[in-house]
């Protein structure tokens, strides 16, 4: 499968959808029409009734029969795709009957970040895609935050990392593409929430931010506001490297960071005799000790890791917060045939089977991560 067949789904305003040709051409889709969903907020049925549902609306949308070829590829992927993993998160409650998808948003966000880097989709219309389907529900729960989030700042965070117009639109389609009792009212919940990005200055470009250390205290909770500057504390100047495997990140360090002191969980291992994948915890610990050494005597340095998933990049980037470091995260990306063919010829004990098995935890940093976000991707 390539970009072009991709491409080849997307329907012109005025045409409708090709159901069949996309099952076609992305057998998964075909599990939705055999997954069930909770009757309560889809009395419409399956999976796939639901996603056909959620394509009608959208082509029917304003914002759709207005935007480009390449918004119209991103608005109708992440319409087609938004529910591709609820058939592997789908829970039904023994004693109630009640059915769940928990966590279908973020792990179909990762199924489709791997299913269109191999299809050489570009990486800024893929990021779009996955960017959305990792928060679609968001803008009909933002008032109503499970993590106690205020609605003006989960605005200013997504207006850091994606186009709201599209997020409402492929909300809205959600919500439209649906038979539920309470349908309206999320609508107009939707509704609101354009019109506080609106009101906040962000529905068409990342909310304005005073400085970036300003910013990024911000959006790691801190009770501040973006529009006066918080003092920044001396610390180390740190680039964090994040990447696959075999995606260049020595070779990168060696050319732009020559000197540095690093910090690596494979040097890690090397100095403890282990290979990959054993007694990755030891070899942490010992990376750690490492860094907080370096941070202590305000030293720069590299941290250079696959730091792959949110929840491992969390890990590093809060010490590197709590010991006031410069942060700045580099981000390096190659094609998948590329990937491989490195690996192959590479001295390592990981293979590309392995890599394979690690996608599953591919989550690219956000823009709103550290001090400075920097992506390198080959195409």
């Amino acid at each position: 499968m390539t970009f072009d067949d991709l491409k080849s789904l997307v329907p012109v305003p005025g045409r409708g959808h090709d159901w069949h040709r996309c099952c076609e051409l992305l057998p998964a889709m075909r599990r939705l029409e055999e997954t069930p969903q909770d009757p309560y907020y889809h009395a419409e049925g399956n999976v796939g009734i639901h996603t056909r549902m959620v394509l009608d609306a959208l082509l029917d949308d304003a914002h759709y029969q207005r935007a480009d070829a390449d918004g119209r590829f991103v608005l109708f992927m992440a319409c087609l795709l938004h529910d591709i993993a609820k058939p592997d998160t789908t829970v039904i409650d023994e004693a109630s009957g009640r059915i769940g998808q928990p966590g279908h948003s973020r792990r179909g966000a990762v199924d489709v970040r791997v299913l269109m880097w191999k299809a050489r989709v570009p990486f800024a219309l893929r990021e779009a895609v996955c960017r959305i389907i990792a928060v679609h529900q968001l803008p009909f729960h933002a008032f109503a935050s499970r993590k106690g989030q205020r609605p003006e700042w989960l605005v200013h965070k997504l207006s850091w990392e994606l186009s709201l117009p599209d997020l409402c639109c492929v909300a809205r389609s959600d919500m439209r593409g649906r038979s539920y009792e309470k349908r309206n009212d999320s609508l107009a919940d939707i509704a609101l929430f354009e019109q506080l990005a609106q009101e906040e200055g962000c529905w068409n470009s990342p909310r304005p931010m005073v400085d970036a250390h300003t910013r990024l205290a911000y959006f790691r909770g801190a009770d501040t506001s973006p529009d006066y500057p918080l003092f920044q504390n001396p610390g180390s100047r740190v680039t964090v490297m994040c990447g696959l495997p075999a995606s260049g990140k020595n070779h990168w360090v060696s050319q732009h960071r020559k000197g540095w002191p690093v910090v690596s969980f494979d040097d890690a291992r090397a100095e403890l005799g282990l290979k990959h994948g054993e007694n990755d915890g030891l070899a942490a610990h010992h990376a750690v000790d490492r860094a907080k050494a370096l941070l202590r005597g305000h030293e720069r340095f590299v941290w250079n890791a696959t730091h792959l998933s949110d929840q491992m990049r969390t890990k590093t980037l809060d010490l590197l917060w709590a010991y006031h470091a410069q942060i700045e995260l580099v981000y390096l990306e190659v094609p998948h045939a590329e990937l491989m063919r490195r690996n192959r010829a590479r001295d390592t004990t990981l293979s590309n089977a392995g890599i394979e098995r690690m996608l599953h935890r591919w989550e690219l940093p956000a823009p709103v991560e550290a001090h400075e976000t920097v992506y390198e991707v080959q195409t």
